[in-house]
């Protein structure tokens, strides 16, 4: 497939989980009658984001790969036709537990997943409470729409896995996030047009909107929303999605540009992993 249309879904949390699987649902049926040939969610779009806090209650939004969400949202994408980036809370056992993307083809069939490598341990991001580190490595898959990698939120701010993600052939990453106002905000508009400039691909960036202060009151951030596809020279595709308004987008991705862009500019060609020792070293 050469032209590829991409959705991407925006909302906060509505408030139990019934009805934020009903939304994102809603969202994935009007994308596809829009013509989406693949979609993706926000990081941890199950439920809240509950790295606000630390607090063992949030525990209980784990679950397996296959399982309820995975396995509704796989049915679903069969039903649709297109092929969905589903960003959960994964259980590999009791106490051990990722935050992870999982990709279904269109055809239903759960593909793989990738588990978010870099885990911040901030205010109001106490991600190391509740996840631990990715050991999957940056694997890309073969979809009925090319193929895709993915990244989750705080592994933009590192390089070394979008490159690995380029060496490994994606045409698109999409990178789920939980991203709010502050120091984010400029990172945000710079660090995957830059991504994907340098690596030649096109990155699709989901990230929630609005305030969660059904869940958690003062306390609650107001995440900024302004999803976006960016293509391999850089340039965002369309127009940025609104910073308040909760929803989804559909931007093209026309793959031949992927070519066209490593060609013009050689960068596989010409880096040297020969003279890069020191950046891998603990």
């Amino acid at each position: 497939m050469t032209t590829v249309q991409v959705a991407l879904t925006q909302t906060p949390w509505t408030g139990d989980q019934a009805s934020m699987l009903d939304l994102h649902e809603t969202y994935a049926r009007e994308a596809a009658a829009a013509g989406a040939d693949i979609v993706g969610f926000q990081e941890l779009f199950t439920g809240p984001y509950f790295g606000i806090t630390q607090d063992p209650h949030y525990y209980s939004y784990v679950e397996t790969i296959p399982g309820p969400t995975v396995n509704r949202f796989a049915d679903l994408a069969k039903e649709l036709g297109v092929v969905m980036v589903l960003p959960v809370y994964e259980e590999e056992h009791a106490g051990i537990y990722y935050n992870t993307s999982v990709l279904v083809d269109s055809d239903g069939t759960l593909l793989g997943k990738y588990r978010k490598h870099h885990i911040p341990h901030v205010e109001k991001f106490w991600e190391k409470f509740y996840f631990r580190p990715g050991n999957l490595g940056y694997p890309v898959f073969e979809t009925a729409v090319g193929r895709i990698g993915m990244y989750i939120c705080y592994d933009r701010h590192f390089p070394e896995g979008w490159r690995a993600l380029g060496l490994a052939g994606a045409d698109i990453v999409f990178n789920p996030n939980a991203t709010k106002p502050g120091l984010s905000n400029r990172l945000w508009e710079i660090e995957q047009p830059s991504a994907a400039a340098a690596n030649g691909y096109f990155v699709a960036a989901a990230n929630r909107v609005g305030s969660e202060a059904n869940e958690y009151g003062e306390e609650a951030v107001s995440f900024y929303g302004s999803s976006y596809l960016v293509g391999p020279d850089g340039n965002f595709v369309g127009d940025i999605a609104s910073g308040t308004e909760a929803g989804w987008i559909l931007r093209e991705a026309d793959l031949s540009k992927v070519r066209t862009q490593r060609e013009t500019w050689q960068f596989y060609r010409d880096r040297r992993p020969d003279s890069y020792g020191p950046i891998s070293a603990p």
